[in-house]
């Protein structure tokens, strides 16, 4: 037997190595979220949104020179409001293709949070909770979706970021945890064997012999979970959805529809791993913190954002896939309404009480404008809504019930969502 010629520091080494987890550091940190034990399977979602596309803007972007400019207010700032297909919407001069596809979505123009410090607010944006409330560590709206609409026993992951390293699990534990693909033009190159074919089953039979017999001795929990990892890591890499991520397989018409540049090809992908059903993926664009420059800043970036992000929405629609796909955009917070005086070119500094972020698809009724901020986009005068809010929200549209609860590994129970007032119902 195998076992008898494993020395006893090997065997503890082995066990050592597997608790923290070392067995399972590649494939982009998710090879390790495969090792979850035998999960029930997930209720069908009541909700009309199968899967949902979170555009997070790093850093926080200006409400007041994107998505609820106020020319004739205090701080206005130098851009132009522009029309939309939605009727008596205005955006950004620089959001002119966002702006044609207005009709499809809702500006969530009340948001009002309380964290104003980056890495609090972008916790409280994800989670719906403030970090170090109860002393917990509370897992995403990502890794939510992963766990009540994904698929056990599925080929590719539930929870995908791009170009980003998203908040995580929390208390749900490893098995939800996002795949993280920093360069989307790279893919996955983990999903790439480093040997021909029978070496690879070689390898993996010689594998299985080292588990079985260690596990016939030893019987412990952690074996199982590394022996689950790699089942289903290999199926990952056979399996014929994971072209998704290798954006070479897109026809060139279609990815020059998308432009050029990480946010872009994060764009495309999104839309192709939403073809192969994965139920929630992140796509990041940072540079948004402008206390500096704000106005040349921001101009770049919403050339940045514009044209991939107006391509994903009307490709998902081309595709009949709009209806059950719900596209977010957002960040962590707004930015002051007044324009500060530091350096030689002004910016705006971070700003939670009013803000502003928009949803396309996914059952909402497109043209509209939900909450309201007063003449100078300084405080929310109709249609307040926290994080909690937001994330019911979400969860309503994808079927998902905001008041079930989760146990910690304690046992402790804790609701999706602390006592919400979603307003899905302005929305849809």
């Amino acid at each position: 037997m195998f076992s008898d010629r494993l020395t006893e520091q090997t065997r503890r080494r082995f066990l050592r190595l597997s608790a923290a987890g070392v067995g399972a550091a590649s494939l982009s940190g998710w090879l390790g979220v495969l090792a979850g034990r035998a999960a029930g399977a997930a209720q069908a979602p009541k909700g009309k949104a199968k899967a949902c596309v979170l555009l997070w803007m790093d850093g926080g972007p200006s409400h007041k020179d994107t998505f609820d400019l106020k020319p004739e207010g205090k701080g206005a700032g130098d851009f132009k409001p522009i029309k939309t297909t939605a009727p008596g919407v205005e955006v950004s001069e620089h959001l002119p293709h966002l702006a044609k596809v207005m009709r499809h979505g809702v500006l969530v123009r009340g948001m009002s949070t309380g964290e104003g410090a980056h890495a609090r607010a972008k916790y409280n944006l994800h989670t719906g909770y403030r970090e170090g409330q109860g002393g917990l560590v509370y897992p995403s709206l990502g890794a939510i979706v992963a766990k009540e609409v994904g698929k056990p026993d599925a080929a590719v992951p539930a929870f995908v970021a791009i170009g980003n390293r998203s908040y995580g699990s929390g208390f749900l534990g490893p098995k939800y945890q996002p795949l993280s693909v920093l360069n989307p033009s790279a893919g996955v190159e983990d999903l790439k064997a480093l040997v021909d074919g029978r070496q690879f089953q070689n390898r993996l039979s010689l594998l299985d012999e080292m588990e079985r017999a260690f596990h016939g001795e030893y019987q412990a929990p952690v074996i199982t979970d590394h022996r689950t990892t790699y089942d289903r890591a290999v199926r990952l890499m056979n399996a014929k959805e994971a072209k998704a991520f290798d954006l070479a397989q897109e026809p060139a018409a279609g990815r020059a529809r998308y432009g050029t540049g990480r946010f872009a090809d994060g764009c495309l992908m999104a839309r192709r791993l939403v073809e192969v059903g994965v139920p929630f993926v992140e796509v990041g664009l940072g540079g948004w913190d402008t206390h500096q420059d704000n106005f040349d800043r921001v101009k770049s970036l919403s050339g940045q954002l514009d044209g991939p992000a107006a391509a994903l929405i009307e490709d998902l629609k081309q595709r009949g896939l709009l209806d059950s796909t719900l596209v977010v955009w957002m960040g962590e917070f707004g930015r002051t309404p007044n324009i500060n005086t530091r350096g030689a070119k002004p910016g705006r500094d971070h700003y939670p009480r009013a803000w502003t972020l928009a949803m396309w698809g996914g059952g909402v009724a497109g043209g509209r404008v939900h909450g309201k901020t007063d003449a100078d986009g300084a405080a929310v005068a109709d249609g307040k809504a926290g994080a909690a809010d937001f994330l019911a929200t979400v969860c309503e549209l994808m079927g998902i019930d905001h008041a079930k609860q989760n146990d910690t590994p304690i046992g402790r129970p804790i609701r999706i969502a602390d006592k919400p007032s979603p307003f899905t119902g302005k929305i849809v």
